[in-house]
């Protein structure tokens, strides 16, 4: 079935809201090929000054890039967050898209360090589960971020593949819910920039120093407690995308 506009959002705004659902689920991998705003005029039955601005809108996120001879592409340079991964499973059941598999290499019952304590609400030097993994293109074999997420200790007798280092089929929220009964429902993300230690260019095979962006999140279950803190780094120059609602809020 043919893709139609519908109300009230704006004509330009539906299309790329659908498309941008593409590139996130995987649909639209990497490299492939974004349909020409004339085609996209057709197929939306807008005019083309409204499917262009689609395209616009799509490059101002990072999410495609112009490429001499081609097109426009999706771009290679673009960051998941946890909670596009959450979003991702819920819609597709896979934790990330087609062209990107997550290697975990280390997991393992350790002491709390002092920030991941106080993460899970949890005392310091408190025994906790820890799952590292790098997250690898399948397109060009190398990887764009590294991830270690953190989880009470207690977990290890209900929720014992926490402490295999494979992965975990649908992600380990799904897995932690379908063991222990707790559901992850929110989440908090914080990101700024940094430099790459010795940990960041093993895992992303660049040199020390260079410019990163690291990340944490906190996901919470339906009792509002923590259920899994996690911090992750990604290489510079991939973009991540937010939405959020202004209705209400004042301005200065």
């Amino acid at each position: 079935m043919s893709p139609s506009v519908e109300r009230p959002d704006p004509p330009y705004v539906q299309v790329v809201n659908h498309i941008r659902g593409q590139i996130q689920a995987g649909t639209l991998k990497e490299g492939d090929t974004i349909p020409s705003a004339r085609q996209i005029a057709k197929d939306w039955n807008i005019a083309l000054a409204t499917a262009t601005k689609v395209l616009a809108s799509l490059r101002s996120e990072g999410l495609v890039e112009g490429v001499p001879g081609r097109g426009t592409t999706v771009s290679a340079r673009r960051h998941r967050s946890p909670r596009d991964r959450f979003q991702m499973v819920r819609r597709t059941g896979r934790i990330s898209p087609p062209n990107e598999a997550a290697r975990v290499r280390e997991a393992d019952l350790v002491a709390a360090p002092e920030q991941v304590a106080d993460a899970l609400g949890l005392a310091h030097g408190a025994r906790v589960i820890r799952r590292h993994r790098v997250t690898m293109s399948t397109d060009t074999n190398t990887p764009v971020s590294a991830s270690t997420s953190w989880f009470d200790g207690a977990l290890a007798d209900r929720a014992p593949s926490l402490l295999v280092a494979e992965r975990i089929a649908a992600g380990t929220p799904a897995y932690i819910e379908r063991q222990t009964g707790r559901v992850a429902v929110s989440g908090r993300d914080q990101q700024c920039a940094g430099t790459a230690d010795d940990r960041d260019a093993h895992d992303l095979g660049v040199p020390e120093g260079t410019t990163v962006l690291r990340g944490r999140n906190w996901v919470y279950d339906q009792d509002g407690v923590v259920l899994e803190y996690g911090e992750y780094v990604t290489v510079a120059g991939r973009w991540s995308t937010y939405e959020y609602g202004l209705e209400g809020q004042g301005t200065t």
